[in-house]
């Protein structure tokens, strides 16, 4: 199964971009992951943050083909142990899914439309993170599902 990771704007902190790239590289032997950078809409009027979230949106859904399993990332979403987000991943590959898309919005969230689009969303947690400790976090995690799924050793 390929996974993409559709992210609003670039991570700035090296911290950050270099632990994003530690689990980048320890996933190789398992699954593709391609991460797809869209520049966020600078939103100059907070009346225009509507606006701005349907433009990333309509960008984010161009990333998005339609048998591809959606996984938005939303402070309302589900909520998952790392044993239970394992058992989603190996279902979904076991399921004959060819592509899982997660998508990570901007500091404002994601559009209506790419929330109408997912398949699942999904929270990291009850916390509020800057948005970009998600895509860290979201990438250790899918390497700790693919850990999980064939029984080895990762710290607990």
């Amino acid at each position: 199964m390929k996974i993409k990771i559709i992210a609003l704007g670039k991570i700035k902190e090296k911290f950050l971009k270099d632990g994003t790239d530690e689990f980048l590289k320890r996933l190789i032997p398992y699954s593709p992951v391609e991460i797809i950078e869209i520049p966020p809409v600078e939103i100059k009027d907070e009346n225009l943050t509507q606006k701005a979230l349907d433009e990333e949106g309509e960008k984010i859904l161009s990333h998005i083909k339609p048998q591809s399993y959606v996984i938005t990332m939303e402070i309302n979403g589900k909520q998952f142990s790392s044993e239970d987000f394992s058992k989603k991943l190996e279902d979904l590959i076991n399921n004959g899914t060819n592509e899982t898309i997660f998508v990570i919005g901007s500091s404002c969230g994601i559009s209506k439309n790419v929330s109408d689009r997912a398949d699942l969303k999904m929270s990291l947690s009850k916390m509020t993170f800057l948005h970009q400790f998600a895509r860290l976090l979201l990438v250790e995690q899918i390497y700790r599902a693919f850990k999980i799924m064939r029984h080895e050793t990762y710290h607990k």
